[in-house]
C-alpha cells in the first residue's frame, strides 16, 4: 500500500487544465503554457537544483535590491 503522507509534495508540480467540449487542443495547449509560465515552475525547479544557504539568499536579495534602486530608483534626476 502506498503512503499518502508526502502526496502534497508530489502534487505541487502537477498542473491541471480542464478542456471544454468545444475547445481545440491548440487553445488548451496555449492555456497550459500560459498557466505553466505564470505559476513559475521553471524558476522553482531551477532554484531547487542546488541548495543555497539562507544567508546567501538574503545577501543576494539585498544586492539585487540595491542594484534596482541605483538603476531604476530615482528617475527624477
Amino acid at each position: 500500500m502506498r503512503s499518502f503522507k508526502n502526496f502534497h509534495k508530489l502534487n505541487r508540480f502537477m498542473l491541471i487544465i480542464n478542456i471544454k467540449d468545444d475547445e481545440s487542443i491548440d487553445r488548451a495547449l496555449k492555456r497550459y503554457k500560459r498557466k505553466f509560465q505564470s505559476v513559475g515552475l521553471i524558476k522553482e525547479l531551477r532554484s531547487r537544483k542546488h541548495f543555497v544557504k539562507p544567508s546567501v539568499e538574503r545577501r543576494n536579495e539585498i544586492l539585487s535590491a540595491a542594484y534596482r534602486q541605483t538603476k531604476f530608483g530615482s528617475q527624477s534626476e
